[in-house]
């Protein structure tokens, strides 16, 4: 399962193994300065937005890969029945928001908006 991590200013998304395959990279990392908001939603599925761009879903189970809507481009990495945490992100970044199924998701949450606002 993916881990999101703070590396001095930076929010790190490291997949696991299985995940990094089909989304053809093994991190993902944004400086901690283009944070807009943390949240996180219970339902995995409103955390998704858009069509598939890369990587791999299964319906009804996991999504990880990058997903293009009207906005630009979204990083997720989400499993059913995993809360997820959702890391809007400003302009210009390579991604506008990524998503994240985390067990502890209301404490790695708070976490995030504590170093982020630091």
């Amino acid at each position: 399962m993916a881990r999101l991590v703070v590396d001095g200013g930076e929010v790190v998304v490291r997949l696991a193994p299985r995940e990094a395959l089909p989304a053809r990279r093994r991190e993902v990392r944004v400086r901690s300065a283009d944070v807009r908001e943390v949240r996180v939603e219970p339902e995995w599925w409103r955390a998704l937005r858009g069509t598939p761009l890369g990587g791999r879903c299964r319906p009804g189970r996991w999504c990880v890969g990058e997903r293009l809507h009207a906005l630009g481009r979204d990083f997720v990495a989400v499993r059913a029945g995993v809360p997820v945490v959702v890391l809007d992100l400003r302009r210009p970044v390579p991604f506008t928001r990524l998503a994240v199924s985390v067990p502890d998701a209301e404490q790695v949450a708070d976490l995030l908006r504590r170093r982020v606002r630091a």
